[in-house]
């Protein structure tokens, strides 16, 4: 994480920069509702939802925000011109119903929809309910706020004690990586 963990480590009376290093991961791992999708996301909630039902733009909001668990709302300034690139290219048609554009895939539409990934954009690759992948960035926060807390609290062994296990954690943690 950059350079905002201290030179000479947490040990003796360096809990500022342990203090640092805690709000930086916490932050990292925070993802408020709302945030941006990477490139190509929303295209690829569309169609997977389309492919699904027909829908109107705001049906598609409120769905992908429900099937993350709340951890991404697409703006409608990110919808509403995809579906207008998707109609534009062919890939799904309009349809008027009581005043609201209702989507559907055509032909081409289903034919991408199908080649794409077998997961949904608000679903981590292999998981099926999203709760895997999605328990390590809170995981990694509770964990922050326990070594903050031992950090605030605690005697001076007490924080030589989190320390070593904080260090044998990570090491544990590459040794994962290392596996695969």
């Amino acid at each position: 994480m950059r350079s905002s963990y201290p030179a000479g480590g947490f040990g003796g009376n360096n809990f500022e920069g342990m203090w640092q290093a805690l709000e930086e991961l916490r932050t990292r791992f925070e993802k408020p509702s709302g945030t941006r999708a990477g490139r190509g996301e929303v295209r690829s909630a569309v169609l997977a939802l389309l492919a699904e039902r027909p829908m109107h733009g705001y049906q598609i909001i409120r769905e992908i925000e429900e099937r993350s668990g709340g951890r991404w709302k697409p703006s409608a300034g990110s919808v509403y011109p995809t579906l207008q690139l998707l109609a534009d290219e062919g890939t799904i048609s309009a349809e008027e119903s009581n005043g609201r554009k209702i989507y559907s895939l055509t032909e081409a539409g289903r034919e991408e929809a199908s080649a794409a990934e077998a997961s949904a954009p608000w679903e981590p690759a292999g998981q099926g309910s999203g709760a895997g992948f999605a328990a390590l960035p809170k995981a990694g926060v509770e964990l922050a706020q326990a070594a903050a807390q031992v950090g605030r609290t605690g005697s001076p062994e007490q924080v030589q004690e989190a320390v070593a296990v904080l260090d044998e954690a990570r090491r544990r943690l590459y040794s994962i990586l290392a596996q695969g």
